[in-house]
Formats: C-alpha cells, structure tokens, sequence
C-alpha cells in the first residue's frame, strides 16, 4: 500500500499554483434617488382620465385668478358705463344695462385730466433721468470699483427694504420741508433717487458682465467713466429699460408723498388730483376718471412685458 502510494505520488501532476489574490475596489455608493410622491401618479396622468383631471385642475386655477386680479378692473370700466342709480342698485348688476361714454367725457373736464396727467409726465420724467444718474453710478461703483466698505453699504442699502415705507414717511417729508422744497418737483425727485430695489437689480447685472471687456477697455486707455459710458450702458440695455419702467410706474401710482409735497392744485399728481375732487362728482364719473388715469400704466406693462420679466432674471444665473 505504501508503494502504490507512493508511485501514485510520483507520477502525480504538481498542482497548479493559487492565482494571485486580486485587490478588492472599494464599492462605490449608489447614488441616492429621491423620489417624491405626488397626489397624482405620472402613469395616472398618463391614462385619459388623468390628463381629463390635470386640465380641468389647470384651467379651474387659472381662471379663478384671472377673474380675481381682473375682475376690480372689470368692475371699474363697467361702472363708469351706469348711471349713478343703477351703480346704487342692489344686487348690482354685471353689464350696464344702457352703457355709455358720457362719464369718460365729463371726468375728463370735471377732474382737468389733462393737467394732472401733464404734471405727473413731468414728475416721472424728472424722477427718472435722476434716479438713473444715482443708482447707475452707485451699482457701478459697487459692481466693477469694489470701494472698501462696499459690502457694508449694500448691506444697509437691502435692510432699507426691509423698513415699512409709512415708517420712514415721516423723517422725508420733515426733511423736505427743512429744505424748503413744498410744491417743488425736487421733493419727489429727491426720495426717489436712491431707491435699494433698482441699485440691487442693476448690480446684480454688471455682476454678469465678463471682467475681460472691462480690463480691454482699460489696457485701451479707458477711464472708469469711459468704461461706464462705452462699454458697461451698451451692454445692460435690458436691465435699464426694466429700472426705467418700475421708476415711472412707481411715480404715476405714488399716492401719499405727492399728497403731503404738492398740496397747490395747479401742480397735483394724477392720484392725488382724483382724490380731492372726488366728493364733489358722481360715483360713475369718479370711476370714469380712474379709468382715464390707469391707461397709461397698462399700457406701459402691456408694451413691456416681456423686457419686465427678461430684466428681473437677467444677471441672476451665470454660465
């Protein structure tokens, strides 16, 4: 037996030698998947009685505040339409029931529309060349020349955001009268100067414009003014033209520092200029001449619209 083993263990083969051991990778984690869950399935969606539901949603949403933002409007035109006795009527009624013009056409010359809206145009004109002049200048100083402290006086430009403007009306008109500027354009034009809001926006785009058109401009030989004028204006068109529209929609909507500064009826604004005389006419014709005085706003939004909403995100996302 010890012979036959040990002849079988002669003529064995050697046996193959272990492969080398391989390094174990580590395992890699598996990204997370976030999954929300909705009240509506996207396979439901998906099936006809889905898509039925999410259009019926839709529409239902969009016409309920539609009809709640548009329907004051509505209801203003409309009743410059009535007479005074179907305006008093209850219930009210929807439609005139005989609609006419004539309210339009008697608000006109009862509220003198035509020199509380010349007065406003200048008001909003003035305030706008001066409210460009300062909140470009100090986005551009915040932006591009970097001043020391320049954080510091953003930062207490954003926390007047933060003050109710009732607050602060008190300390502006005491500080109009101490210059001397009643029934002055220069006590509107000043508070609306350096408005935080306008300086955010127009930072926030030079913020986007690349640095080498400005380091160009300068190894040109270009000043810090030159730069503003040349190369930095031409290219924030859009954000300008948003700052522009809010400055003088905000000057035709501004109700309460008018009323306080231009108390002369010869230079009121058309907010301030409806309300004064509103106890002496009709409810019809009241409305009539708040129609007459929101037509320039509307249509400034309509013309605009798509700059509006191109200049609040332009600057926002970088790439």
């Amino acid at each position: 037996m010890i012979s036959v083993r040990q002849g079988l263990a002669v003529h064995a083969e050697p046996a193959a030698p272990e492969p080398a051991r391989r390094r174990r990778e580590p395992r890699r984690p598996k990204p997370i998947e976030v999954q929300f869950r909705t009240i509506v399935s996207p396979h439901q969606l998906n099936s006809r009685w889905g898509r039925r539901i999410y259009w019926a949603v839709l529409i239902t949403v969009v016409v309920s505040f539609t009809l709640i933002f548009v329907f004051p409007l509505y209801w203003m035109i409309t009743g410059a339409m009535k007479t005074g006795e179907e305006i008093a009527q209850m219930p009210p009624t929807l439609l005139p029931a005989h609609p006419s013009l004539d309210a339009f056409l008697e608000a006109w010359d009862l509220f003198d529309i035509g020199t509380l809206l010349r007065n406003t145009a200048y008001y909003a004109i003035g305030g706008w060349l001066f409210s460009m002049a300062v909140d470009v200048a100090a986005a551009y100083a915040l932006s591009k020349l970097r001043p020391a402290l320049g954080p510091v006086v953003l930062g207490a430009m954003l926390a007047t955001l933060m003050i109710p403007p009732m607050v602060v009306l008190i300390p502006t008109y005491v500080t109009i009268v101490d210059l001397d500027l009643l029934n002055n354009p220069w006590g509107l034009w000043f508070p609306a100067a350096a408005n935080g809001f306008n300086i955010f926006l127009l930072k926030r785009f030079f913020d986007s414009i690349p640095r080498e058109l400005i380091e160009a401009a300068q190894i040109d030989g270009a000043g810090a003014l030159r730069v503003l004028w040349s190369v930095v204006l031409p290219v924030s068109r859009p954000i300008l033209g948003v700052v522009s529209i809010f400055t003088i929609v905000n000057a035709f909507r501004d109700f309460v520092l008018p009323l306080l500064v231009m108390s002369d009826s010869e230079k009121m604004t058309i907010s301030v200029g409806l309300s004064q005389t509103a106890g002496a006419v009709s409810q019809n014709q009241i409305m009539g001449g708040l129609v007459i005085a929101s037509i320039p706003t509307i249509i400034v939004f309509f013309v605009f619209q798509r700059h509006i909403m191109a200049g609040l995100t332009a600057g926002s996302i970088k790439g």
